[in-house]
């Protein structure tokens, strides 16, 4: 059994993967000789995404519905058997050596997750102010419904002991923008111990992101797993027998 599996979900990244894979390699091989592993889980790609991952020693799932960044990590989830089990962007915006950051600080703990948000963070490259306004009001409205005491739960580097993954996999949904946040409370109402670090973290090219179709759709994924977790969520049932699982 390897020490660390890092899992890197895929939509569409024949572009960027390579050069992500290429650091990680390299860096944690220095790091830890043969004692990890990166896992790619491609989610509904319809470029060269699968051929350019298989030029590198890593692990691949081809999947090829899309079901999502957060269906990705939960089928790496379910198969990842490192000691301890993370998840890593395709788009490098997490460079290696802040993911290392996590394994060297997670200590005992059950899990730790990077932050953009909180003292020491190094950014590069800064979102537009659109970008950090809308994450900040996300996190706001996070805090408010969920008390989760994180101030960044949607950075894409977070790292958990194996046990705690298995313990909350098959209680996960796949809630759009509210996974991580699925994810994180999962963990506090399971009983374990996640800590957050300052991270690096650069603002990754070619984004074509609506902020505002995405903030409409963050709202709703973050009300959705509210009445999930609520005496309401019959409505959340109904809801997606008529039109499909959100």
């Amino acid at each position: 059994m390897k020490d660390l599996t890092i899992i890197i979900p895929a939509y569409n990244e024949e572009k960027r993967i390579g050069n992500t894979l290429e650091e990680y390699i390299k860096f944690f091989k220095d790091k830890l000789g043969n004692n990890f592993e990166i896992m790619v889980i491609l989610n509904g790609c319809k470029d060269d995404t699968l051929n350019v991952v298989k030029k590198y020693d890593v692990k691949f799932k081809n999947i090829k519905e899309a079901i999502g960044k957060g269906g990705a990590i939960i089928e790496g989830f379910k198969i990842a058997e490192g000691k301890f089990i993370g998840f890593v962007d395709a788009d490098n915006a997490t460079p290696p050596w802040a993911f290392y950051d996590l394994y060297k600080n997670i200590n005992d703990k059950d899990g730790i997750i990077a932050s953009r948000w909180i003292k020491g963070a190094k950014i590069g490259k800064k979102q537009s102010f659109s970008r950090r306004f809308a994450s900040r009001g996300f996190n706001i409205l996070v805090r408010l419904f969920f008390d989760i005491g994180v101030n960044d739960t949607q950075c894409g580097a977070k790292l958990f002991r194996k046990e705690a993954v298995k313990k909350v996999v098959n209680k996960l949904g796949i809630t759009s923008y509210g996974f991580d946040i699925d994810l994180l409370y999962l963990m506090k109402r399971n009983g374990f111990k996640v800590i957050e670090i300052a991270t690096e973290w650069n603002e990754p090219g070619e984004s074509h992101l609506n902020i505002k179709k995405t903030s409409y759709e963050m709202f709703l994924s973050v009300i959705r797993l509210r009445l999930i977790y609520s005496p309401f969520k019959i409505i959340v049932k109904i809801y997606d027998k008529v039109f499909g699982d959100g």
